[in-house]
């Protein structure tokens, strides 16, 4: 039975149900009698495994087929009516073309399945920042992961009323066929669609899709921003809470960052961090003419290897209750999970990612798929902030941006002013490691760490990023770091993890103006007496070299940099053209 009486809902569901065929439909009102029910029923198909209840209550298994086992950009579209608003960054398809393919795709696609009516809030349902969506789908994985992910339940669609202002998204498993596999948004209609995935990347519409490439677009016609951002509080020893939000491409340490543990002399000294989110973050101009964001997503959607004690006791934690594994390895012994770098103890009696008999002390292949995932509810968080629900947001007080480099950038320098803020965002960079595939050490740009997340043209993205300056009252200061620096054995120099918050207590006091910097070619980097180095290994001569500035390899850096910008044509905003034209000749 129908939760609403809004007929531009009903109406959208008439059409797609009609399209799809399926034999029932569920709407999904949050209720956890409901979704009881749902996880017995994806137990009783094989869908998911349920868990050891004693070690990991409330924990399940799922396994996502071979083919479909992580994003894929190559398949994902944006859908403007004309090809130069989406830009030389996105795939692009004229919008009549694409629903007409997306029809025959969909056509049946749900016969002899359940279509779930999916209302999801982003952000805390009625908060200034929250917006609606709908997502329909014939996955209970899906339905589990939403509620997880967002908020989930009749509330958002007593909240949504009558008005057609939501998401609507249209999600198909159909055959899994890579081959015709599409993740679709049309943002001039405010619709996601996507077939034949299975993958949460794919599918879970609240999230990449709506949060990034759906609100990007919102963002800039509403005057305000969706990032691809953390959001972290630090509490300094005299109780003083203050935020920062920060970008970085994938592999870069984002989660790590986002519920960092202070070293032993920080955390002796009162000093804690809190996070609010790991992810996405909304930015709003607040009444009081700062900057204030809010997590939109509800829970973490994190990949498993590599998570453990060391790397990230705070998300390992998170993810011991109420969580839904992906592709990892099922341990046959006590019905828990386990993945590479978790311990040195792989499972002897387990079923690898793809559910074939594994054993961990003979097996050569990984049990576990790379890209495996944790799907887990935010109020897990030991670290999470007191802020986390808070309608209104938290104020942000530093922006910063970073990337991997083994020689060029250094550990931390701030841009002279929002404008070249910008630059520096629009210029972030990576080098690739051994992970990736190719040639290691190539640059690969990815401004903002937007690159596969904008839902629009990027040079009009970072035109709106400039606009924001004439509406901010009181601007957040801009940072770039670099965690990443190597010695020519290709070791990493600074220590990275918990220690990454003597850099941040650095870009606090820069915001506060309670400290100086030293001016470069760049931006102004720290003195090497102001990065606390107490507890470390790291001599003052080797932080002066991490936050040295070669002139030699920067020259490179603004010719890879020029090179770049000229995929935008017209559409670079003039604004950072001059920037790059500046460091040029800071450079000399």
């Amino acid at each position: 039975m129908a939760l609403t009486t809004n007929k531009a809902v009903l109406t959208w569901i008439d059409e797609m149900a009609a399209m799809t065929q399926p034999d029932r439909i569920v709407w999904i009102d949050g209720t956890e009698e409901q979704l009881e029910a749902l996880r017995a029923e994806a137990c009783s198909t094989g869908e998911m495994i349920q868990l050891n209840q004693e070690k990991l209550p409330g924990c399940y298994l799922h396994r996502t087929a071979v083919n479909d086992v992580a994003r894929v950009e190559d398949r994902t579209f944006i859908c403007c009516r004309e090809k130069e608003n989406a830009g030389p960054t996105n795939n692009w398809m004229d919008p009549v073309e694409m629903y007409a393919k997306l029809k025959k795709l969909y056509t049946g696609a749900m016969q002899g399945r359940t279509m779930y009516v999916i209302p999801y809030s982003m952000s805390v349902p009625g908060s200034p920042f929250a917006k609606y969506g709908i997502e329909l789908t014939d996955s209970i994985y899906v339905v589990l992961n939403m509620v997880i992910m967002t908020r989930v339940g009749k509330k958002v669609l007593d909240l949504l009323g009558d008005s057609p202002d939501y998401i609507k998204g249209l999600h198909a498993k159909a055959q899994l066929d890579e081959k015709e596999r599409y993740i679709v948004h049309f943002p001039e209609d405010n619709t996601i669609m996507s077939v034949n995935s299975g993958y949460g990347g794919n599918v879970l519409l609240g999230k990449k899709c709506f949060a990034l490439r759906i609100a990007s677009y919102l963002g800039r016609n509403e005057g305000w921003m969706a990032e691809h951002m953390l959001i972290l509080g630090i509490e300094n020893p005299q109780g003083e809470i203050r935020y920062l939000s920060a970008a970085f491409p994938s592999a870069c340490g984002k989660t790590n960052l986002a519920m960092l543990i202070p070293p032993e002399g920080y955390r002796k000294a009162g000093w804690k961090v809190w996070c609010v989110g790991d992810d996405i973050a909304w930015l709003r101009v607040g009444q009081d003419g700062r900057l204030w964001a809010v997590n939109p997503e509800n829970g973490f959607f994190g990949v498993a290897p590599g998570t453990n004690e060391k790397s990230n006791p705070n998300a390992l934690s998170t993810t011991r209750q109420g969580t839904i594994f992906t592709n990892v390895v099922h341990n046959l012994d006590d019905n828990t999970v386990w993945w590479e770098g978790l311990d040195k103890n792989p499972p002897v009696n387990a079923k690898d990612w793809k559910g074939n008999p594994w054993n961990g002390q003979e097996s050569a292949e990984k049990g576990a798929h790379p890209n495996s995932r944790f799907t887990a509810p935010a109020k897990n968080c030991p670290c999470i902030s007191s802020e986390f629900e808070n309608p209104q947001g938290v104020p942000i007080s530093a922006i910063v941006f970073g990337g991997r480099r083994a020689k060029t950038a250094p550990l931390v320098y701030q841009s002279r002013d929002w404008k070249h803020g910008v630059f520096v965002g629009s210029t972030m960079a990576s080098e690739t490691t051994a992970a990736a595939a190719g040639a290691v050490g190539v640059v690969r740009r990815d401004p903002m760490a937007m690159l596969p997340f904008c839902g629009y043209n990027m040079g009009d993205y970072w035109q709106h990023w400039l606009d924001m300056e004439g509406k901010v009252a009181h601007l957040p200061k801009i940072f770039n770091v670099n965690w990443f620096r190597t010695d020519n054995e290709g070791h990493f120099i600074w220590p990275g993890f918990g220690d990454n918050l003597r850099v941040l207590e650095w870009i606090m006091k820069r915001c506060f103006d309670e400290t100086d910097g030293v001016e470069t070619p760049i931006g102004y980097v720290p003195r090497v007496d102001d990065i606390n180095l107490e507890g470390t290994d790291v001599s003052k001569e080797t932080l002066a070299g991490l936050l040295s500035v070669d002139q030699a390899l920067w020259k490179e850096e603004a010719a890879g940099i020029r090179e770049f910008y000229g995929k935008f044509g017209d559409k670079l905003p003039a604004e950072l053209a001059h920037q790059l034209s500046v460091l040029e000749g800071n450079l000399g």
